[in-house]
């Protein structure tokens, strides 16, 4: 696919409606959805995914940063793994990590610095760029790569909200 099937742009105010927008999120995520997220340190990544965790009913205790162990697996209404890119070099070491064993699995993943290894994204997925536009606020731009991401993005930014 050379562009996104469906694109939405959104401010938000506060990193607590950063962490309201990824419950909304969190509450809508199947087993097979794969999240990447694209920022700067403190564009608001933690937050989302803070609240992607909440949504999708994992307890708030479990929920931790994966930088060292790459990938964190939570347990909640439907598994979902955490994944952080940020230490990795390439592909190659991403492979030799098992992390292409859980896309596409029986959880959902979430997958920070994705733009470090775009090669790690599956064909159909969900991005969402974070950035700073002010102290605490920030744009993030969701793209949906596909049919089950663009449906993803319409139940979670309805056009019309």
């Amino acid at each position: 696919m050379s562009a996104p099937t469906r694109t939405r742009t959104l401010r938000s105010a506060s990193p607590e409606e950063t962490h309201a927008w990824g419950v909304k999120l969190g509450r809508l995520l199947r087993p097979g959805d794969f999240v990447g997220l694209v920022g700067d340190l403190g564009a608001g990544k933690t937050h989302l995914v803070r609240g992607v965790a909440e949504g999708a009913e994992v307890a708030r205790s479990e929920v931790a940063s994966p930088t060292f162990a790459i990938v964190y697996p939570y347990r909640g209404r439907i598994p979902l793994f955490h994944a952080d890119l940020y230490r990795l070099e390439d592909y190659d070491e991403l492979y030799a990590t098992g992390f292409l064993d859980l896309v596409g699995g029986e959880g959902a993943m979430l997958v920070e610095w994705l733009d470090k290894i775009p090669r790690a994204a599956p064909r159909e997925y969900l991005r969402v760029s974070l950035r700073e536009v002010e102290e605490d606020v920030r744009e993030l731009l969701v793209e949906a790569w596909g049919e089950r991401p663009a449906e993803l993005l319409e139940a979670w930014l309805p056009e019309n909200r």
